[in-house]
């Protein structure tokens, strides 16, 4: 696996930041229920998305080496008038200069707490990127709006969440963690319309020892084919399973129990 260079992931958070503000500043609904998330309206997952950068941004500026309270967060929780696109624009487009400015001059290797051990800016970029990724499916899935992201970013989305899955049960700071384990059981996505160059396949094992993965193809206990956009929203539970285009084959029962247990909401 190779990540994506430094610069590629804050070109990605700004370019995903101007796809907020495009919804934000179209007339958007801000009340409307995310069906994601729908404890939720667009406005307050604007807010938490907004809010998470400029937590970040403060991180990586400072080199914090211990976690920053969000409440210490200058205007983390967004402008003060409720309802305001064209205050939260703003406010949108302020935060998207300042992580990306932090995160440019701090290059991937500073110092800076995380909650895993990958302390590094670096780590921040990447998942800053696939944060802002997903979060932007939901705010397109509230307003009916199409959602597309690059392939690469894709492809890199799917491999951090394995890699946070892992993460999880090394720690056991989450319980869920446990539940994953074997025996012999397999998960199988594939990207039908990913190019070989990209190789948009992945088998999860669920063992004994606990949760591996690669990239590559294998027989598996269930597979879940289709585009790789929808594999994305499919695993990551944005979209049903029998979403059109969309495919389970095998046993479905051990997708739905993934999709059940691995989550961070």
């Amino acid at each position: 696996m190779t990540l994506l260079a430094h610069d590629r992931y804050c070109d990605e958070i700004a370019h995903q930041v101007g796809q907020f503000r495009a919804l934000v500043a179209s007339g958007a609904d801000l009340s409307a229920t995310v069906p994601t998330c729908p404890e939720w309206t667009l406005e307050r997952l604007v807010r938490h998305m907004g809010g998470a950068l400029r937590w970040t941004a403060t991180l990586v500026r400072t080199r914090a080496q211990e976690m920053i309270p969000h409440d210490q967060v200058p205007l983390g929780e967004g402008p003060e008038a409720e309802g305001d696109a064209a205050a939260l624009d703003a406010w949108l487009a302020e935060t998207g200069e300042l992580v990306v400015g932090a995160l440019r001059e701090a290059g991937p290797e500073a110092e800076v707490w995380s909650w895993t051990g990958m302390a590094t800016s670096g780590f921040w970029a990447r998942r800053m990127t696939h944060e802002i990724t997903i979060h932007r499916a939901d705010a397109a899935l509230t307003v009916g709006e199409p959602y597309e992201v690059a392939p690469e970013v894709a492809a890199d989305t799917l491999d951090e969440w394995l890699q946070l899955v892992e993460w999880v049960q090394r720690s056991g700071t989450r319980e869920w963690g446990k539940e994953l384990r074997g025996p012999g059981r397999s998960i199988h996505l594939h990207a039908t319309d990913a190019g070989p160059d990209l190789n948009a396949e992945w088998l999860v094992e669920l063992g004994e020892d606990g949760v591996s993965w690669r990239r590559g193809h294998k027989k598996a206990t269930v597979a879940l084919r289709g585009p790789l956009t929808s594999v994305l929203l499919g695993f990551y539970g944005r979209v049903p399973l029998d979403t059109p285009g969309l495919e389970v084959l095998g046993e479905r029962e051990l997708l739905e129990f993934w999709l059940k247990q691995a989550t961070f909401g």
